[in-house]
Order: C-alpha cells, then sequence, then structure tokens
C-alpha cells in the first residue's frame, strides 16, 4: 500500500471538485467550504499547501451569496467556480438557472471577475447566456472554460407549448484580450462576463427514438487535440428504438472563431428558442450501446468524461454483463470501446488520467486504486474501508507531476462528519 496523509481537519466541510483540484506545480490543492457536496451553501474558496499544510483564502462570498466547486487553470495561479446570486430574493435564489461562473488570480485574492455575461431578458447579446453554468474546468491550453448550462429564459416558459424546452446542455466560454461582453441591464441579475460565451451542444426537445438527437447534454470533457479543432467530448442522452433513454459519449469539434452564428439561429438566442452553436461546430456520436445487456454509459457513480493528455482515448464507465460499472475508453475517431476494467467490484467514482496516461485513478471496494490502462490491472492505494470512512465518490485526482492522488473521506469531529481532503502517493 501506498502512504496517505489527511490534509484537512476542521468543522467544516472541504469539498474537491472532480479535476483541476491541484495547481499547476502540485504544490497547493484547492476546493471549497460547503457542509457537502450535494449542498451549495459554501462561503469561502481556499488553497492549502501540500508540504506545510498552511491554508490561505481566496475568496470570500458577501451580500448572501454561496460559490465552490473550484479547478486551477493549467499554467496560471487563476481559479474558476460557481458563484451564486448575490442578495437572494424569494423569487431569485441559487439554481440550475440562476448561478455563474467566477475567476479570481491567487496572486491577488478576494477579486472575483465574471466569466461569463448574462442577459437574462431582451435584448439578448451575442457572446451572452440567460441562464446558470456550472462545473467549469479549463481547456488545455487555458484559452478557454466549459461547462455545463441551463437557461433562465426557457425554464420560466415551462414545459407546454411550442418553445423551447430548457436542457441542460454544453457551453464554452473564450478568453482573452477583445473578448469581454457588455450586456444592457434590461433585467436587474443581468451581468457583463470576461469572455465570449455559446452554447456548443445540439439539443431538441423530443428526440426521435433510434436516432442520434439529444434531449441533454452533460459531463464533458476536453479532449487535446495537437493542431486540431478545440474538441470537447460529453454525454448525450439518446432515445433508443423502443423509447428508453440511455446516454451515449459524443464529440463536438469547435470552429476557429465562435463568434459567427450558423443556420441554426442566433447565439443568443430569442425568447422562444435555446442559443444556437455557432457557425461550424460538428457534432458526432461515438458510442452505440443500445444493444448491450445494460446500454449507456452509467449515472451511478455520477462521473464525468476524461480524455487522455495525448487525446487517444476518452474514458467512461459502462456496465459489464453482471451488471458492475467499469471503466472503457473510445477513440475521439469512434469505432468499438474498449473495456479496460474487469473487476469483480466495479468503480465507484469519477476518476482522473495520470499526465503520461498510463494509468487512472478511481474508487474501488472501499479504496483508492490505480488502473494501468494497457493491462486493465488495478493495484490497492489505500485499505480496504467500509461505511463512514470509505473513500468518497466525488474525486480522485492526479497532481500535473504524476506523484499524488487527491481524494475525500468523511471523518467525524466536534461539529459533526464532514468530508475532508486526503492525499496518497500515487505508486503503489
Amino acid at each position: 500500500m501506498a502512504a496517505d496523509r489527511q490534509l484537512t481537519s476542521a468543522p467544516q466541510g472541504h469539498v474537491l471538485t472532480n479535476i483541476g483540484v491541484w495547481s499547476p506545480d502540485s504544490r497547493w490543492i484547492v476546493y471549497d467550504t460547503r457542509s457537502a457536496d450535494n449542498v451549495f451553501d459554501g462561503t469561502r474558496i481556499e488553497r492549502i499547501d501540500v508540504a506545510t499544510g498552511r491554508v490561505e483564502t481566496l475568496y470570500t462570498a458577501t451580500e448572501g451569496a454561496a460559490c465552490g466547486v473550484v479547478t486551477w487553470h493549467p499554467t496560471e495561479p487563476r481559479v474558476v467556480f460557481i458563484h451564486g446570486p448575490e442578495r437572494p430574493t424569494a423569487d431569485w435564489t441559487y439554481g440550475m438557472t440562476r448561478r455563474r461562473g467566477a475567476i479570481v488570480d491567487a496572486l491577488a485574492p478576494g477579486i472575483a471577475r465574471p466569466l461569463d455575461a448574462m442577459n437574462y431578458s431582451p435584448p439578448f447579446t451575442p457572446g451572452a447566456l440567460r441562464g446558470g453554468s456550472h462545473v467549469h474546468v479549463f481547456s488545455p491550453a487555458g484559452a478557454a472554460v466549459s461547462f455545463t448550462y441551463e437557461d433562465e429564459v426557457l425554464a420560466r416558459l415551462g414545459t407546454d407549448g411550442g418553445h423551447d424546452l430548457n436542457q441542460r446542455t454544453i457551453g464554452v466560454t473564450l478568453l482573452g484580450a477583445g473578448r469581454n461582453v457588455t450586456v444592457a441591464r434590461s433585467h436587474p441579475r443581468s451581468h457583463d462576463g470576461d469572455g465570449f460565451t455559446v452554447v456548443v451542444a445540439r439539443t431538441v426537445n423530443r428526440p426521435r427514438p433510434g436516432s442520434d438527437e439529444i434531449g441533454r447534454a452533460f459531463e464533458e470533457c476536453w479532449v487535446p487535440r495537437p493542431g486540431g479543432p478545440r474538441t470537447l467530448a460529453f454525454l448525450g442522452n439518446v432515445t433508443a428504438s423502443d423509447g428508453r433513454e440511455h446516454a451515449e459519449v459524443f464529440l463536438v469539434e469547435l470552429p476557429a472563431d465562435l463568434t459567427v452564428a450558423g443556420e441554426g439561429g442566433p447565439l443568443e438566442g430569442t425568447e422562444t428558442r435555446r442559443p444556437a452553436p455557432p457557425k461550424g461546430t460538428v457534432q458526432r456520436r461515438l458510442t452505440f450501446t443500445q444493444g448491450r445487456k445494460f446500454p449507456g454509459v452509467v449515472n451511478v457513480p455520477r462521473h464525468w468524461l476524461r480524455a487522455a493528455a495525448d487525446g487517444s482515448a476518452i474514458a467512461f464507465l459502462m456496465k459489464d454483463e453482471v451488471g458492475e460499472p467499469q471503466l472503457w475508453t473510445v477513440a475521439p475517431s469512434g469505432g468499438e470501446p474498449r473495456q479496460v476494467t474487469r473487476n469483480p467490484a466495479g468503480v465507484a467514482s469519477a476518476f482522473s488520467w495520470s499526465p503520461d496516461g498510463r494509468r487512472i485513478a478511481h474508487v474501488m471496494d472501499g479504496s483508492v486504486c490505480v488502473t494501468e490502462v494497457a493491462t486493465g490491472l488495478t493495484a490497492r492505494l489505500t485499505p480496504r474501508a467500509e461505511g463512514e470512512s470509505a473513500p468518497l465518490a466525488l474525486a480522485c485526482v492526479f497532481s500535473p507531476d504524476g506523484r499524488r492522488i487527491a481524494y475525500q473521506r468523511k471523518v467525524r469531529g466536534a461539529g459533526g462528519v464532514f468530508a475532508q481532503i486526503f492525499i496518497v502517493d500515487a505508486e503503489t
């Protein structure tokens, strides 16, 4: 077994995001202070020095707002996270359509810049959305941020009528000089953003059975493609020929210019239509699992697609023939998925690749484990634990230097039982 160590122990929650928790130099881990991963009540973004245990507060939310789900920039001392509404009211509380991205420079803590502009009522603005963004992750080069998105304007209309439905989908914000977006103050909650933001996945209200149409896009990841277009993989809910719904792996290739509207409609959407992807966006399906005994990518444990650092493979979880979630990979070009693990116990958490692309870290059978992708051999890094002391399904994240893995366990203290952060050496 490898050596592990508890990093946090204060009488409160310390919650890791499922990816991007390490600073580029592998010195710091960033986290939020929610009481639990499914409750949005944290008010601080903090980082802890792995060597010394020193804690620094990067940002504190004020005016009744909460913040959380934080990730690092791949090369710079910046973090991005979800920010809830300030001065919440009965009709404007935190929710899936009422949240935004925020960026903080670790060298200038306490100052949050808005990532994505939001424009909640007409006139709508190209480069701004009209809802809530969630789980923000920088692209490999750090010039863009991906996230899932839901639309407040469409959510207000409900599910009846001839309008587009509010459906979870994928958005991207481009950062850099000249990308900032200013919106009209036609709604008191509208705000400007530091980047140009678009929806990049195509969804439809009611996917045709047996087609590649999707009614929901979620749990995306960047796929590195040196010299190629910016690319994301994501899960899309399709409807099989028998009418049942399941998730498949999709890929979307982004055009060089995200500011040009395509034939599907305006980038900013309308009062009854969802924002449309930019011209030149190419979406295609990679997996076709409807003929399997257990079709589709699993949703328990909840996980996000993850691509190898060289972009050669995209990993996901799918049940084997006895119903256990196993690691699988598929190439960005498509083809038959490859089963990686064949263990009696299934994978039980979100996961991450090692920087060299050889291994994947995950929880299995009460232990933090690593699996060799080439052979499928799985090794335990921590002793098996049960119940309250077992590793949580939230995160198993390799450090950028490949030496350690960050994960979580619940720890009982004077103030209750809260998730705390642990690290373990990545070598067995």
